[in-house]
């Protein structure tokens, strides 16, 4: 039967929601064996001012490497000279705080990181252990002779002291320029002059397959040398706002963090920051923070002790091929815009929830994350095109960007599952719905300003549940049409067009759009 209604509390039908969680049969660690562990948060940044010059003059080669010699040198000793005194020992000290799982990496709770983090110098206490002091060693790349280190934000995050061993053997104290949670990056300074500063590459133009070697003090072994190659680029395995990592079969191991990822020439093409891992040891999969990515997150951090980004005030997901068939978007690859924030750089430049953005500041978009990455890349004040698709018809429009709130997100990618099964006349079937009234708002925490119906209960054999519609979802729009209450939702489902249904949900991640496919069930017309 239809979408059913009952006058006094709920009414049934389904529909979907956002994705349920998958368990993971594998963990990610962050690779400093250090004792202040800090979220891992990786992600794009706003471009520096061309305008202005940075404080810290860098060694840049954006030469893309020979790829028509021969396929492997016989040594890489020769480069590994030059580059190991580029390479630095990151040793803190952290005062042991009350309530030891505040502030740290959302993964801290597993075991394998317990062990992890565990892993102390020589002489130095756990991170566990009951003790005033913690001791950590982490890795950091020293990126202008004048003293500038980059390495992660975990391996300095809580540290009272930071002391540095050189190539040399000096050992120097550092002091903190500046931290960035989002990119798990940070930028420390040490009082010396004429260092081996580091060559960057250009990591837009690496490609999987290129050899590589990462260079750090694992276990707090100093200078030891990994190679391996590139065996995936822009991975974003951790479901963080902004991920964008490099990643290699070189060894990574707990000690890494903060090292460098470095070419076959000995330009650093990235920050070695986590593994992925059963056991919490190296096992053939490790991830780097790219290095024009680390570039322009330490140029800012060092000119003005922050990192700006880019805003735009949407709320978007992946554009499957069921979606671009209902939005009329011949694309089948962009960020489809569910949500427009009021008073936003977006709502201002007239995007509107529905449109499908395939190209950004004139750079493709290929889904939500890329869209996040770019329009975090573009200096606050710019003002930049972006090219929709807005029911079939293409558009272009003008958007300046602005500067992303301390509280602000830029985007929120919501992909749709895969749809499940059901069987009625109607469609939506299996799910309860009700009015939103004022005790459902406090219950669910539903803002003023967000109006639809709610869902008390969906049937967990129906298209919707396997789509993932959960109870606390209010349905906002189907198939276009603004839904204003349980009798709206369910007159909505009772005489459909197709077995296909669009939906326009809201929950505690904002509002994103769903498609519902009854048709595949036995039966349905």
């Amino acid at each position: 039967m239809f979408l059913a209604h009952s006058r006094t509390q709920q009414r049934s039908f389904s529909a979907m929601n956002m994705p349920s969680l998958r368990h993971r049969s594998r963990a990610l660690l962050l690779v400093g064996a250090i004792a202040a562990a800090g979220g891992l948060a990786l992600g794009a940044t706003a471009a520096a001012d061309s305008a202005a010059s940075s404080k810290v003059a860098v060694k840049v080669d954006q030469h893309p490497i020979d790829r028509s010699g021969p396929e492997a040198a016989y040594s890489f000793a020769p480069m590994i000279k030059r580059v190991e005194p580029s390479v630095v020992k990151v040793s803190v000290t952290e005062q042991e705080t009350a309530a030891a799982g505040d502030d740290q990496s959302p993964f801290s709770d597993d075991p394998m990181f317990r062990r992890f983090f565990g892993q102390a110098p020589e002489g130095g206490s756990s991170r566990h252990a009951e003790q005033p002091l913690q001791e950590g060693v982490g890795s950091g790349v020293i990126v202008s002779a004048d003293g500038y280190i980059l390495t992660n934000n975990h391996v300095v995050k809580g540290a009272t002291t930071i002391k540095v061993t050189l190539h040399d053997g000096r050992e120097l104290y550092a002091k903190v320029i500046g931290t960035d949670p989002q990119s798990d990056l940070a930028v420390v300074k040490v009082d010396a002059h004429s260092l081996p500063a580091i060559t960057f590459a250009d990591s837009d133009k690496i490609e999987v397959g290129d050899r590589v070697l990462a260079v750090g003090n694992p276990f707090g072994l100093s200078e030891t040398v990994t190679s391996g190659m590139i065996s995936g680029l822009g991975r974003a395995t951790m479901g963080l706002d902004y991920e964008d990592f490099i990643q290699t079969d070189a060894a990574i191991n707990p000690g890494n963090s903060g090292g460098a990822l470095v070419d076959v020439e000995g330009r650093l093409v990235g920050i070695n920051t986590a593994i992925l891992s059963h056991s919490g040891g190296f096992q053939g999969i490790g991830f780097a923070i790219p290095s024009n990515l680390a570039h322009n997150v330490m140029e800012q951090l060092a000119d003005h002790g922050r990192v700006r980004r880019g805003y735009l005030g949407v709320k978007v997901q992946d554009l499957t091929s069921e979606l671009a068939s209902e939005f009329h978007s011949t694309a089948q690859a962009g960020a489809l815009v569910a949500e427009v924030e009021p008073d936003s750089p977006a709502a201002r430049a007239g995007l509107q929830s529905g449109d499908v953005i395939v190209k950004f500041d004139g750079k493709d978009v290929a889904d939500a994350r890329r869209l996040k990455l770019t329009v975090a890349n573009v200096a606050p004040g710019d003002q930049v095109s972006a090219d929709v698709i807005r029911d079939g018809h293409a558009r272009t429009l003008a958007i300046k960007v602005a500067d992303l709130p301390r509280d602000g997100r830029i985007a929120r990618d919501d992909a749709a599952a895969s749809p499940g099964a059901d069987h009625d006349s109607g469609t939506l079937n299996g799910v309860s719905v009700s009015d939103l009234d004022g005790q459902a708002r406090r219950e669910f925490d539903v803002p003023a300003d967000v109006h639809g119906a709610l869902v008390t209960n969906v049937d967990p054999a129906t298209p919707s549940a396997a789509a993932g519609l959960q109870s606390g979802d209010v349905i906002e729009e189907i198939n276009r049409h603004p839904v204003a209450n349980g009798d709206d939702a369910v007159k909505l489902t009772e005489t459909p067009g197709s077995k296909k249904t669009l939906l326009r949900i809201w929950n505690q991640n904002g509002s994103h759009y769903l498609v519902v496919d009854e048709s595949k069930v036995p039966g349905a017309s």
